[in-house]
């Protein structure tokens, strides 16, 4: 009997967050001094390196969130996968930031560093791994307000928010056409 070890195969993992919570806001770099603002946004990325639940991973993220509805942020950088536990990894994620607020400082840069602890696993049968957990935000305006921000949120995968549409979108056409209809009692 010869047995030969198959090519491991590291495919991309992506997810796609919302992230609803608080953000501290301050201005000329004081921390949490000025208001404490609601915080949605939608968070995603695509980890590479990964065959497994235990290997580590990095790659791009891309963000647009909000505070308190009267500003927005959008950015990017890069995200890098601590496999602590299987089910329940680190990513720590460092990246720029544009802002663009209802106040007279007009579109402002600014860098973002993340820490996200909760449930990413690996999935092995698809491109798109569902997650979940608690995350923690440093924002440090480089523009003239000198706007900082920590924001502490919980993420909540997209999937899981759009399965109960999709439900019932596949229920009022009839059904999946991947199963089989029941058949009537005898």
């Amino acid at each position: 009997m010869v047995v030969t070890a198959a090519p491991a195969r590291a495919e991309p993992q992506a997810s796609v967050g919302v992230t609803v919570g608080a953000a501290g806001e301050g201005l000329d770099h004081q921390i949490w001094s000025e208001r404490t603002a609601f915080h949605l946004g939608l968070h995603g990325d695509v980890l590479f390196g990964r065959s497994s639940t235990g290997d580590f991973g990095v790659g791009p993220y891309v963000e647009i969130l909000s505070h308190a509805f009267d500003e927005v942020q959008f950015g990017g950088g890069v995200s890098g996968l601590l496999p602590i536990l299987d089910t329940f990894p680190l990513v720590l994620s460092a990246g720029a930031y544009g802002r663009k607020g209802s106040d007279r400082f007009g579109l402002e840069p600014g860098l973002a560093a993340e820490l996200f602890w909760g449930s990413r696993s690996y999935n092995f049968n698809s491109r798109y791994v569902l997650s979940g957990g608690l995350l923690t935000q440093m924002r440090y305006g480089l523009g003239p307000s000198h706007e900082t921000s920590v924001v502490v949120a919980a993420q909540v995968d997209l999937g899981l928010l759009v399965l109960p549409v999709l439900f019932l979108v596949t229920a009022a056409r009839g059904g999946s056409p991947e199963t089989a209809p029941l058949a009537p009692p005898p």
